[in-house]
């Protein structure tokens, strides 16, 4: 076979992994808000999000060490960078969301978290190569941001000052995140992607599960359910464990804002996943504020021209 054909058909087949694994990772963190908020109905949000990611940490440690992953980072810089980025990634964004989700439906927590690719387009400028803001993308965020503010001015209307709070937190969350994946982009890419995932975790775990044991009590005194732990063990091993590793090979393989593009789709199988099985409400205002923030992502950074 010609080089030039071999080549293509490698392009050809890399290119249906891509689009394999983004339509994936859609549905496991589309399907990931439900869990989170059926889970919350008996269990602490700190100490829950906490113990999510010492089960996916574990896991991810013990696979590198079967598959021989190199586990230990080589230098203070890599420690310094795991660190950082599992503070934001982790400890922060997962910290807000699942206390956020106490107050609001698991549809609304999906499209605020939305935000992550607009503060990302505004991060990864004078950051990333060729990810520069420009008019579209200011056009595009100003779009996003009338869309989070009528869900956040419906949810105080509605829901009373806590469900603005939680509307709010979960947007700082999506703030943190988002610039913790510039700094995946910038400085990650020499790291395994299973071992970089499980450092994050590791790190992440320490400030949630210190302040849940301190603020909502012995983890063992908590009540267990057969629907709490299903929902845990889902969140742990398909929505942390696979879903990062599958995340982190996708961003080496696409724009960082591109890859972010998967929060198009996360909201509109959160939303009708939390209406078909939780009989969660779908307002005009809902859903009105959701399709500005998907309106704002699409025209951001689903065209790059």
């Amino acid at each position: 076979m010609e080089p030039r054909k071999f080549r293509a058909l490698e392009e050809s087949a890399l290119g249906w992994k891509v689009a394999a694994v983004f339509g994936v990772m859609c549905l496991i963190w589309g399907s990931t808000w439900l869990a989170i908020k059926i889970g919350l109905g008996t269990l602490p949000p700190l100490t829950f999000a906490g113990i999510r990611f010492v089960i996916a940490s574990s896991v991810l440690f013990v696979g590198c060490a079967l598959t021989r992953i190199p586990i230990l980072p080589r230098t203070r810089a890599d420690w310094g960078f795991l660190l950082l980025t599992g503070l934001l990634g982790f400890s922060i964004n997962h910290g807000l969301l699942f206390w956020g989700e106490q107050y609001v439906s698991s549809g609304i927590a999906a499209v605020l978290q939305a935000t992550i690719p607009g503060f990302g387009l505004l991060l990864a400028h004078g950051r990333l190569p060729g990810e520069s803001l420009t008019t579209r993308k200011v056009a595009a965020n100003l779009l996003g941001l009338a869309g989070v503010a009528a869900i956040f001015w419906h949810q105080l209307d509605i829901s009373g000052v806590m469900a603005f709070w939680g509307s709010a937190g979960i947007v700082l969350g999506a703030a943190a995140v988002a610039y913790g994946n510039i700094l995946v982009k910038l400085r990650g890419s020499h790291l395994p992607p299973a071992s970089m995932a499980a450092w994050q975790m590791a790190f992440g775990l320490v400030p949630l599960l210190s302040l849940g044991i301190w603020r909502e009590g012995n983890p063992l005194h908590l009540t267990w359910t057969p629907v709490s732990l299903a929902c845990l063990l889902y969140l742990a091993l398909v929505g942390s464990a696979l879903a990062f590793v599958l995340f982190y090979w996708l961003m080496r393989r696409l724009p960082a804002t591109q890859s972010m593009n998967i929060a198009l789709i996360t909201p509109g199988v959160a939303v009708l996943l939390g209406w078909l099985v939780l009989d969660e409400p779908l307002t005009l205002w809902t859903l009105g504020g959701g399709l500005a923030v998907v309106a704002s992502l699409k025209l951001g950074i689903g065209n790059r021209r």
